[in-house]
């Protein structure tokens, strides 16, 4: 199963850092091993929510999702977005950004840097609202209910969480993009540039979750149809089958996938600024990393691991929103990658341990996990 899951990861690693040799000596294939490892410790989160709606689609779209998925991640997120962000905040076009992220990589970063606060808004408020519709919806297990059972009660409210939103927006763009960080460590007004990038990102999500939620209803629609037949099935001996996500339904939650992916790399394109400003050993870093983000979230699903471990859920949500917030400091204020990575580290670490003490509890109460 291990190698099944992963050989497609390690042989990307293998011709990743071979690449990397014959690009620019050993020097480069330390700094794409470090630029793997940083996107992989950020974006463990990424693989634990990934894996929770890649349980719900079929092999087929598992595989487009490992396949087709990893190459819009890696060209799109990991190669194309720093120049995309360069070439529209520079007002310079596609090519001209890419013959200067070449030929003048100080002036490159420079630019990176000072397109950072719409980059924070878009994928922060992207990323809050996947915390707050997480942590407002009533869901029989709970990891922290001291805080997550009234938080429940409030997510009765209708739209709360967008309000939430928008509340955390303005007061992002009032105090935070007043002075927000640029190159040479100089502090400018970009409160109407967060402000615009902040509702594109909440939009976004509307958007997208809003179909793949649509089309998701369908399938419990369906599955409810299906439920005569499965009870019928398990009566005469036979194993009920699944259902899962098919066809339009599929398609949506993919796209849903891809725009998720994408705000967990945010943080992680914008850090491996602070170790390189070649985009070259940044695509090869950046790109192994999601390779082995895409085949972990393959292997916590067919592992069942989500079901056996139910905090870890909880755990990355928890993530989201710290990264979420982080993201919009940043604005203004520099936080070190590595803190970054190890708040979401320490709080899946404690759902896991947690999930673990849960099912030994249950265990001894001869309970089934």
């Amino acid at each position: 199963m291990l190698w099944k899951t992963f050989r497609w990861s390690f042989g990307v690693t293998a011709l990743g850092l071979v690449v990397a040799v014959f690009y620019d000596g050993w020097a480069a294939l330390g700094v794409v091993a470090i630029l793997t490892v940083l996107e992989v410790s950020l974006s463990f989160d990424n693989a634990v929510i990934n894996a929770g709606i890649l349980k719900k689609m079929s092999a087929f779209w598992q595989t487009i999702f490992l396949t087709v998925g990893v190459l819009i991640a890696v060209f799109g997120m990991r190669l194309i977005f720093p120049v995309v962000i360069v070439a529209v905040s520079a007002q310079l076009s596609p090519v001209d950004a890419v013959h200067l992220a070449l030929t003048d990589k100080p002036r490159y970063q420079e630019l990176v840097t000072d397109a950072h606060p719409s980059i924070a808004a878009f994928g922060g408020m992207f990323l809050l609202m996947i915390f707050l519709d997480f942590v407002f919806a009533e869901r029989d297990i709970k990891w922290l209910g001291w805080l997550e059972r009234p938080l429940a009660k409030l997510g009765k409210i209708e739209m709360l969480s967008v309000c939430i939103a928008l509340i955390v927006l303005m007061i992002s763009a009032t105090t935070f993009a007043t002075h927000a960080h640029q190159h040479g460590g100089t502090h400018v007004d970009k409160g109407e540039t967060v402000l615009i990038s902040g509702v594109a990102g909440l939009v976004t999500y509307l958007v997208v979750g809003g179909l793949s939620g649509f089309f998701e209803n369908r399938l419990e629609e369906a599955e409810e149809r299906e439920h005569r037949a499965e009870e019928e099935a398990r009566r005469s001996g036979k194993e009920p089958s699944a259902v899962v996500l098919v066809g339009k339904a599929a398609f949506f939650m993919f796209l849903y996938l891809e725009v998720l992916d994408a705000s967990f790399s945010f943080d992680g394109v914008i850090g491996a600024f602070a170790i390189t400003n070649d985009i070259v050993l940044m695509a090869l870093g950046l790109g192994i990393g999601a390779m082995y983000v895409r085949s972990l979230t393959v292997y916590l699903v067919r592992q069942g691991t989500l079901d056996d471990y139910v905090y870890l859920e909880h755990g990355a949500h928890y993530a989201i929103g710290a990264l979420a917030v982080i993201l919009l400091v940043t604005i203004q204020y520099q936080i070190n990658e590595i803190i970054t990575g190890l708040i979401g580290v320490v709080l899946i670490g404690a759902s896991f341990l947690s999930s673990v003490r849960r099912n030994k509890a249950l265990a001894a109460d001869g309970e089934d996990p």
